[in-house]
């Protein structure tokens, strides 16, 4: 995209910006696509003892359903994404992490949207108890990495968040 470019905020909310950008393509049309501008989150890949991971069931008003997922959430303005996961485990889960490592980043819809998801894993969990926010409703469930891959050929996992990361965790380990 040239440097010409118009950027107009439409919508300036608590967790994301939308802009719309304009600009004069290289064969003299004008160009004007709608962006989200997002801070960025964290995913979280839970393992417990042996190939067991910790997913969380969340409602998503969105898409008004509750949904099996990764626990995840968004960075706060000038943490380190490293910091947001282990708050976000200890939030979501109720666990600690002895252990979380940077596992890979990925961009969660670049067509419309610059949200960088970075995922971690966590490793030798201890329960401390959930710290859920007041408009938080989360259920924690324990399932085996075959479990987890079986609910996203079946359809019990749709968060696209999770089925990338638990792919990258698989094919990582």
């Amino acid at each position: 995209m040239p440097d010409a470019t118009t950027v107009h905020r439409l919508f300036e909310g608590r967790l994301f910006a939308v802009e719309v950008l304009q600009w004069t393509d290289d064969r003299g049309r004008t160009i004007r696509r709608e962006v989200v501008r997002h801070p960025g989150a964290v995913l979280i890949v839970p393992r417990l003892d042996g190939d067991r991971l910790v997913l969380v069931r969340n409602y998503r008003v969105a898409v008004d359903e509750r949904l099996w997922e990764l626990p995840a959430g968004t960075l706060e303005a000038g943490e380190p994404p490293q910091d947001a996961a282990d708050r976000e485990l200890r939030e979501e889960t109720g666990y600690r992490a002895a252990r979380i490592e940077h596992l890979s980043d990925f961009y969660t819809s670049p067509g419309f949207c610059d949200e960088l998801m970075r995922v971690f894993t966590a490793d030798e969990l201890e329960f401390v108890g959930q710290r859920l926010e007041p408009h938080e409703d989360i259920e924690v469930g324990v399932v085996d990495v075959d479990e987890a891959l079986a609910m996203v050929d079946d359809g019990r996992i749709m968060d696209a968040k999770t089925i990338a990361a638990l792919h990258l965790w698989v094919r990582q380990r």
